[in-house]
């Protein structure tokens, strides 16, 4: 008895939790997800619009501003100088592609509200977005880089068979780490020699090629080590662990990098390394930027056209063949320059050191 009473008391006593404001700004965001999903948008896209949306209705709780209608055109300026001048604790700024990100959320939230009739008009519909620079692949495998990592697994072993696999998969395909790791058994056409890549980057399906030695090597992985790690050996995941589940993203990554790491190129990177290098050594083997875009799953051929800056195979062969400065019949005999490739690799090689070394003091 005593007890019902003190437990009477604790309910009594607990603060009521209020209610959702219908008109506020957490029901109105809350809402506008729901949209999201039922216009059946990637759990990822809208994971990111919410981590977004609650980043600014916090900033806006702080500022007194709790409903959609008290966000004006210089609360999102406000907004958007605030997410400039943040600092992390290690005293880093927001990237750009981050800071764009949160914006391009609420001025996406903002513009269903104001054609839902919840605000007046859309306070964020002149905001300009950071411009993003463009940057090139930071480093880009040769084909004896791509070799040397290639061979690192030790294919005498279940698991290193399996890795060899995944390994010849993201070198001859291209493909995002997420979309190996959602590759299924069937997904496998070794008949026609392609792969079917299914809800990649926008949810969309594509077709790609994959070589014949990648194929090779994928069919002795299902053959040899995927029936002893699955029960059902002919459907599920493609690539497995040694508990027979599917791999997760995060963990091919750290796979990749390892093997990266072991075969002491000096390049970083991991998945998306290959992506890069199978598209650079494609273009300059002579491949059509159109078709580049297709195998990578671009929606805009601007993206994939990045990868013509690195390709420039063809460039130097040009500058070559027509620049003034060069020797029209070889090097003057005064001059002794058969040392100087060593020279140039061992100078990039100190000098590569350094820019490492800066990069990581700015990461630290």
């Amino acid at each position: 008895m005593r007890r019902r009473v003190g437990s009477h008391k604790r309910r009594r006593d607990a603060p009521a939790l209020a209610p959702l404001d219908p008109r506020g700004m957490e029901a109105a965001v809350a809402e506008y997800l729901e949209l999201l999903r039922a216009r059946s948008l990637s759990e990822t896209t809208i994971a990111t619009r919410r981590s977004g949306l609650r980043a600014f209705s916090v900033w806006c709780a702080d500022r007194a501003v709790v409903r959609p209608g008290e966000v004006t055109r210089p609360v999102v300026e406000a907004y958007q100088r605030w997410l400039y001048g943040f600092r992390r604790e290690d005293g880093r700024a927001l990237s750009i592609a981050t800071q764009t990100g949160r914006l391009q959320a609420v001025r996406g939230s903002l513009k269903w509200m104001a054609r839902t009739n919840r605000i007046a008009y859309n306070p964020a519909s002149e905001i300009e977005l950071p411009r993003q620079p463009i940057r090139l692949p930071r480093d880009v495998l040769t084909v004896e880089e791509a070799e040397t990592v290639l061979s690192q697994p030790d294919t005498r072993t279940m698991l290193g068979l399996r890795d060899r696999a995944i390994l010849e998969t993201l070198y001859s395909t291209g493909a995002r780490r997420m979309e190996v790791v959602g590759l299924d058994v069937g997904d496998v056409d070794a008949e026609r020699g392609v792969l079917m890549i299914r809800e990649g980057k926008g949810r969309k399906d594509r077709v790609v090629p994959i070589g014949e030695r990648a194929l090779w090597w994928v069919a002795r992985y299902l053959g040899d080590v995927r029936p002893r790690l699955v029960i059902d050996a002919m459907r599920g995941a493609l690539f497995v662990n040694e508990l027979g589940e599917r791999l997760s993203g995060s963990w091919l990554t750290d796979l990749v990098r390892g093997y990266v790491t072991r075969s002491g190129v000096s390049k970083a990177g991991a998945c998306h390394l290959f992506r890069h290098t199978c598209a650079t050594l494609m273009l300059e083997g002579g491949a059509d930027i159109r078709f580049i875009q297709e195998l990578l799953g671009h929606a805009d051929v601007g993206t994939t056209q990045i990868y013509t800056r690195v390709s420039i195979a063809k460039l130097r062969e040009i500058h070559r063949a027509t620049h003034p400065a060069r020797w029209e019949s070889g090097a003057p005999d005064d001059i002794d320059n058969t040392g100087e490739p060593e020279r140039l690799r061992a100078f990039h090689r100190r000098t590569g050191d350094d820019d490492d070394n800066d990069r990581k003091a700015n990461r630290d």
